[in-house]
């Protein structure tokens, strides 16, 4: 029976996640499988892989094919490079010993170049936060000193009306004031000696009439 290892799509609508399983290759996509054997999100950064090792390696040794993607996802995870190593060991190349050696090696190689890239990841994911922080500082400073000349503006304003308003109301105070003021004849003393003269000439005249 020819069994391959393939990917068995699982989850909602443009969010799929998929079940590493070993089926036969007749059967459908998602259909009925031997074993499941891990899981793969690629909906995460970087991508979240679930694998037993020992069970794929098992699989592996006994003729199992996978899918393109299967076989770089257990590259990844390190299963292809230990089937090869143990296929070293099988032909007589080297001892097991030096296969273990050389897979832990490998192996710590490939967690540091896995923790470097998380390290990049979450130092560009706080560089984008730090970012996005200081473009929204700068964007509510420019809206406060809009509203701060606006309300400048509008004090202005106030202020002049409030201006032309005392001015206009002196204004009526002082014309209510000259309207009021009684206008004062002008007594015997206050005359002019001219019009003392023509007061008296025209007592005269009064007189001889």
């Amino acid at each position: 029976m020819p069994v391959k290892i393939r990917l068995s799509r699982q989850g909602r609508k443009r969010n799929p996640f998929y079940y590493i399983v070993v089926t036969d290759s007749r059967t459908p996509r998602d259909g009925r499988f031997i074993e499941r054997i891990g899981s793969y999100n690629p909906n995460t950064n970087p991508a979240t892989i679930d694998l037993e090792f020992n069970k794929a390696l098992t699989w592996l040794q006994k003729g199992a094919q996978p899918t393109d993607t299967c076989r770089a996802i257990l590259s990844y995870k390190g299963v292809m490079y230990k089937h090869h190593l143990l296929k070293g060991v099988q032909k007589g190349a080297f001892d097991e010993a030096v296969a273990e050696e050389r897979f832990e090696t490998w192996l710590k190689e490939k967690e540091s170049k896995i923790e470097a890239k998380n390290e990049k990841l979450a130092k560009a994911k706080q560089d984008g936060v730090k970012k996005r922080l200081e473009a929204e500082t700068k964007i509510k400073e420019a809206k406060a000193q809009k509203i701060a000349e606006k309300n400048a503006e509008e004090a202005k304003a106030e202020e002049a009306v409030e201006e032309e308003a005392k001015t206009e109301e002196t204004k009526v105070e002082e014309t209510a004031q000259a309207e009021a003021t009684p206008v004062k004849e002008a007594t015997p003393e206050e005359k002019t000696p001219e019009q003392a003269t023509a007061a008296s000439e025209k007592k005269v005249e009064d007189k001889e009439q």
